[in-house]
Order: C-alpha cells, then structure tokens, then sequence
C-alpha cells in the first residue's frame, strides 16, 4: 500500500504503539500535523518547542517508554536542542521529528532552514536526514530502536516537507537489523567471577547506585545484593528511589550536597561497587581523592563510561540488573551484625540531615518534608534546578525508582513543569509534584497553560526567596558575598496560575504549610500552583567545596 510520507509516519507510530506526542505545529511539519488530524494517536500541545521536549523526557523517565517530541523546521528545531541535550546527558530515551525545507531548498538558506542534523549530532545518541520517503518506515523503526536499546538515548530524525508529500510503500518492519550496533554486550564470566571474590574478601564495602541501575530496572536486584551481603547503599542523584530510602543499609546521596555518613562511607571503604554511575564532578567533586582507600568494581553498560573519570580496578561491561543477578547468585549470604554496617547506622544517627525548624520562617526543608507527608512518599517528583533540586533530593524520602525525575547531567532550569507534564500523562493515576524555584519556574512557565488545557492535576511547590538560589548561595561562599545579578523579583504568582486557569495559593506562615499542600491534593481536575515565602537565605548543607574533600565539608 502507497502512502504519502506524513500518513506513514503516523502509521509507524501506531505501530510503535505511542501513546503520547507532544508537539507544536508549523509550515515544515503541516503535512504531519494534517495527518494526525485523522489519526487516533494522541497529541498534546505544548506552549513551546522546549517545553515540548522536556514533557517527552518526563515521560520517558516516568515510564521507561521512548518519548516523542515533534517541531517545525529552523527556530522550532532549534528550539528542542536544549531538551535533546538533556536527555543525551540523562540517557532518556527520546524520538524527535524536526520538520525541514523541502529538498531542493537545502542548503539555500531558505525560510526557516536550520542544519538541526548538523546541530544535534554532538548531543543525540543517533540522527537521520531522511531524503527519501520509502526510507521512512526503515528509519522510524531503527529510532526507536535505537533510542530504547543498550544505553538509551534521544535520536532525531529531521523530515523535508516534500518527503512527508511524496508517496511511498508503507510497510513498516518487524525487526531492527544495525550492523554492528550491539546494545547488550554480554559481561565476561571472569569479570564477574572477579566481582565477586573482591564483595566476598571485603571488610568495608558500600554499593553506589547511579540512574543506570534506575534504567536497566535494577532496583530488585540492588536491594537484594545489599542485603544478601549486608552492604550500605548510597545513590547518586540519577540513582534516588532505586533503593528506598527508609532502608536501614541506606545511607542517602553522595556527593557536593550528600549526606556525611554517605561521603563519609565512600571515604573509608575497602571496596566501592558502582552500578550504572558516571561518576560525575558533582559525585567525586575531586576525583583524585575520591574513595582513596577502595578498590572499584565498575558496572555499566556503556564501556566508555568505565575508566573515564575514575579507574575502575574491577570493570564489568554488562547491563545493571544482569550483573547484580549474577552477583546475587555467586555469593553467599552474610551474617547479619557485621561491625561495618553497624558503624555506618551510628553515623546516620549521629549526622542526620538538619536545619532550624524554630525560627518562624517557613524553611524550604520542611516544605519538602510536608509534601513527603502529605504523599505518603508515594509521589512522582520533578525538579527545577539548583536549591529546589538537592532539598527534595535531601528531604523527600523515595522508596520507588522512577519517582524522581531531575536534570541531572545538564542541570536544565525550566525543566521541572514540563516533565511533570509528561509524567502525569505518562502515569495518569499518580500524584505528581513539580519542587520549583523562582527563578527556574519561569523558564517555561507557559507550559501552565499547556497543564490546564487537559486538566492535569500536577502540583507546583514554588520556594520562593527571591534569588536564584544557589548561585546567591555560591556568592555568599566563594565570592565575598557579592551579589552581582542574582535577585530575580517575579511575578504575583496567585495571580499568574490563576491568570492560565490554574488554582493559585500563597503561604507565608510555616502553620500555614500542611493545611495548604492538603487542599491542593483535594484538586484533581487542574493544576495548583503553591507560592511558598521560604527563608530568603537559607543555604543547602552539607556542603563539600567544589575542588575539596570530605574533610572540607561545610555546615551551615
């Protein structure tokens, strides 16, 4: 059967039984949009082409399914870089269809034409300037493929006007046949053996788990390795919810903003298991004093990961959950009282998270701490970035994995709403909480609008200060507290949701925190937004310096 190139993208996309896209329309892609007009695939329309992305990548996240994201040509693609390289640097699985001038355009500088194939290609995991439109069918299932399998990834696929016009054979295929593309290697026997001996020989071992052990659905068989071998957790910010937090063997997030007894575990270990971590700046902050007494065992599935910026001395190239499995069968089971975890649960109850909870201010902690409450620590969480990042990641307990969804890697401000967009319609029968800043929530404060249109009940936690917080808190430190362009005034923020349709509410009382974040889980046919007036200097603590150790870790 022959079809024009518009009605067999469409089709693909029932065959990959997508059930969300989110988009927004324009002259290159009018041929899609009329083609989705007779489709029963479901399209949401977001306010921007950013916003667009970023609901894609929450959804992906929420759900481990491949998001899709569709924008027109020249400023609506280029409008996607941003989310794409968001998702390049978390390894979302992500499908963009950019529209393009027609093919005899190319190159002219013709109306809104961007070389969005040439832009993208250093933050997509894969992308195609289809030419031809019996190519489609090929292309959109090698996408898919692509963006799901082995370490996953956002792919672009940038589509000339004339090639969604032309007809073609709309066949689409059953099988992905990549030469040389091997997205499951499968881990050496010997390394594993190796692993093995190295957790059984350990006196001081600590599992660290990043967002691979989130992806490969790890979670089980982390927990059970852990207490299999009574070894403690920690997790880094990719990795919250792949162990729950109220676990005795946790021991909360590493890194600059972690817990002391986590630094402090990864300080003093004999042997340091890493699954599924990249072992960012922002977890080793120096790397050459990072776990300096631990041998490591490496596990990711991605080798050019391992080695990059820490030496693994055991490196396991495998799938997350496959290894841990193997692990778990290998080794026996510990005694229970070993004197390692035993120290490690003095620590936590000798350096607890703390912050001062008399001083009449509302503290941006003890809103995190309520919306716990409020949700049962059952919740999906967004985030912005910066302080409203590492509170919720500090004071929500997680218990599940992919209820935390973070601009970890590329620390996107504007991020948060519109993931939580995709989150919610990705996992409709969920309560979803976007924790925002000031400054950030403006970024893509327009995706409101886009949440009041399908009555999505996401609930937005502004801790307003009045700053952009961290780098204000950054200033205050480092830089003589100089404050060069880091008050951001903003808006009356009742009055903007209620401006969208949105319900707006105004707390300036910490008694008023409880009874606030409870009316809002009665709403559940529009968004509420919540403008908390948070201490306008509150830090977050603890804090190691960037370039300094864990002997250098601040207090407020």
């Amino acid at each position: 059967m022959r079809q024009k190139g518009a009605q067999i993208l469409t089709k693909c996309l029932a065959e990959e039984k997508v059930e969300a896209i989110f988009g927004y329309p324009g002259g290159a892609v009018l041929d899609i949009y009329d083609a989705l007009y007779h489709s029963p695939l479901k399209h949401y329309l977001v306010r921007h082409e950013q916003g667009a992305a970023h609901a894609a990548d929450g959804y992906a996240r929420a759900t481990g399914k491949p998001g899709v994201c569709i924008a027109t040509s020249g400023p609506g693609a280029t409008n996607l870089v941003t989310g794409l390289a968001n998702a390049y640097m978390d390894s979302v699985p992500l499908v963009a269809f950019t529209g393009q001038v027609a093919t005899p355009m190319l190159g002219r500088d013709s109306f809104q034409e961007a070389d969005i194939y040439g832009i993208t290609l250093p933050i997509t995991k894969h992308n195609f300037l289809v030419k031809e439109t019996g190519d489609l069918p090929r292309v959109i299932k090698e996408s898919f493929h692509l963006a799901a399998t082995g370490r996953p990834g956002p792919v672009l696929i940038d589509l000339p006007k004339d090639v969604c016009q032309k007809e073609a054979s709309s066949g689409y295929p059953q099988n992905s046949q990549l030469r040389g593309y091997r997205p499951l290697p499968e881990s050496d026997p010997l390394q594993i053996e190796e692993a093995a001996a190295a957790i059984a020989g350990a006196r001081r071992p600590v599992l660290c788990a990043g967002g691979g052990a989130v992806i490969s659905g790890g979670s089980a068989a982390l927990r059970q390795l852990a207490e299999r071998c009574s070894i403690p957790v920690t997790t880094t910010l990719m990795g919250k919810g792949v162990f729950p937090d109220d676990h005795p063997l946790a021991l909360g997030m590493l890194g600059m903003h972690g817990t002391r007894p986590a630094n402090y575990a990864v300080n003093e270990c004999d042997l340091l298991i890493a699954a599924g971590v990249r072992f960012s700046d922002r977890v080793t902050v120096r790397a050459d004093a990072f776990a300096p007494e631990a041998r490591i065992i490496h596990i990711d599935i991605d080798p050019a990961e391992i080695g990059k910026n820490v030496q693994a001395h055991i490196p396991v190239v495998g799938d997350v959950k496959t290894v841990l499995e193997q692990l778990c069968r290998q080794l026996p089971e510990k005694e229970e009282g070993a004197p390692w975890p035993a120290r490690l649960a003095r620590w936590k109850e000798k350096y607890p998270l703390k912050y001062e909870r008399n001083s009449g201010k509302i503290k941006p902690q003890y809103v995190v701490e309520q919306i716990c409450r409020v949700t049962g620590g059952r919740a999906i969480i967004t985030t912005e970035v910066g302080q409203n990042q590492m509170w919720a990641a500090q004071y929500y307990t997680f218990t599940r994995p992919r209820t935390f969804i973070t601009s970890g890697g590329l620390g996107t401000m504007g991020f948060g709403l519109p993931a939580a967009i995709g989150a919610q319609i990705g996992r409709p029968g969920e309560t979803v909480f976007n924790i925002a800043g000031d400054g950030s929530i403006q970024m893509n404060i327009q995706e409101l609008s886009t949440a009041v249109s399908y009555r999505l009940p996401i609930k937005i936690a502004v801790l307003n200060n009045g700053y952009l917080g961290m780098v204000r808190q950054w200033q205050d430190i480092f830089y003589g507290g100089r404050l060069a362009h880091t008050e951001i005034p903003g808006p009356d923020y009742v009055k903007l949701a209620e401006a969208y349709g949105a319900v707006g509410m105004r707390v300036s009382k910490p008694a008023e925190v409880p009874p606030a974040l409870e009316k809002a889980m009665e709403i559940t046919d529009r968004p509420v937004l919540i403008d908390f007036m948070v201490d306008r200097k509150e830090n977050v603590m603890p804090m190691i310096p960037p370039g300094g150790t864990v002997s250098k870790m601040l207090e407020e």
